[in-house]
């Protein structure tokens, strides 16, 4: 290509950068498009940088969102034969106030019967704590593909799978954060990719003014499923000494939006100044008894079993959240002792 040639991923950074009265989104095909060039390493690194940035600048639409998510799924190597999965569970942000309690949900679902892919990255944000920690301290597997994914589903019915074994270049695009000074889109469109077509996504933010984003995203790609809101730490954990505003998709359906109340009494939590992964499995075992990790799990299941269509009412979904975390084996999973 001469000095002359325009290079075809510049049509991409000329659409958001035309200025206040020119830009404009990207839509649908566009931005599948644009991904499925990035993954293919088909733009420089000048463009990549100017291309997430004048997004970030702009904020994300929905088909943006949508796009660039299904340009990603086009990349993956699918295992021949997808298990079954009730629910996509993604964990992009870490923790870094309180202990990541949406993991002792997680594993109650799964010990209820329910099947869970969570899917995430780490170290892109210093001082947090991260999903694949917890995953090690607890003694449980991570997938080195998707391939070996779906099997541990289907043995365990739990997979937890690395973006970067996902999409090594995504994990790279996360990893500029540093570098360019502020989040990406990548952050955003990686907790809606959803590798094995669970029925159920789940997604937890952190920024105000998203979930409307995300729940157009989800109606774009006829998910059958989806439930966002913001999460403690911008995980998929319900702040139980907050109200909880969850907007929820079924296909293209418009989305439901409840706001469901503030569990404990007192709004005020202090950060956990230790943050000790065994409070996770004292917790889990019965051994230490804390009403904000309580809330904290069974809020969160319930808000997952109401946006799978488990439960009619916020009530009921409550009541079967308790069930599901009182029935829980103990000795479920190899939890350390």
């Amino acid at each position: 290509m001469t000095a002359q040639t325009q290079h075809p991923f510049s049509k991409f950074v000329a659409i958001l950068g035309r200025g206040k009265t020119k830009q404009r989104h990207l839509t649908l095909e566009e931005s599948r498009e644009a991904m499925e060039m990035l993954l293919r390493g088909e733009a420089v690194p000048e463009q990549i940088g100017a291309f997430l940035m004048l997004l970030r600048l702009k904020e994300e639409a929905p088909s943006e969102i949508a796009g660039f998510a299904m340009g990603t799924q086009a990349t993956f190597e699918l295992p021949d034969d997808l298990p079954p999965v009730d629910i996509d569970w993604s964990s992009y942000a870490g923790k870094r106030i309180q202990l990541p309690w949406y993991m002792l949900s997680v594993l109650a679902m799964v010990n209820g019967g329910h099947s869970v892919l969570m899917h995430g990255t780490e170290g892109h944000t210093p001082g947090r704590v991260y999903t694949s920690e917890v995953l090690e301290y607890l003694g449980l597997p991570i997938a080195g593909s998707l391939d070996e994914a779906a099997a541990q589903i289907r043995e365990n019915k739990f997979a937890y799978v690395p973006l970067e074994v996902m999409s090594p270049t995504l994990r790279d695009m996360i990893n500029l954060r540093p570098v360019l000074g502020l989040r990406s889109p990548v952050h955003s469109f990686s907790r809606m990719l959803n590798p094995l077509n669970a029925k159920t996504v789940m997604v937890g933010i952190f920024h105000r003014g998203f979930m409307d984003i995300h729940a157009g995203a989800a109606q774009m790609m006829g998910m059958e499923n989806m439930g966002v809101f913001r999460g403690e730490g911008g995980e998929v954990e319900r702040r139980p000494n907050k109200p909880t505003q969850v907007w929820m998709t079924h296909g293209d359906d418009e989305p439901v939006v409840e706001t469901w109340p503030q569990l404990l009494p007192d709004g005020h939590q202090p950060p956990d100044e230790e943050m000790d992964l065994k409070r996770l499995v004292d917790v889990w075992t019965g051994k230490e008894e804390d009403s904000y990790a309580m809330a904290s799990i069974t809020g969160t299941i319930a808000v997952t079993l109401r946006t799978m269509g488990k439960a009619g009412s916020m009530a009921e979904a409550e009541e079967m959240a308790q069930t599901i975390w009182a029935a829980r084996d103990k000795g479920f999973l190899p939890l350390k002792a």
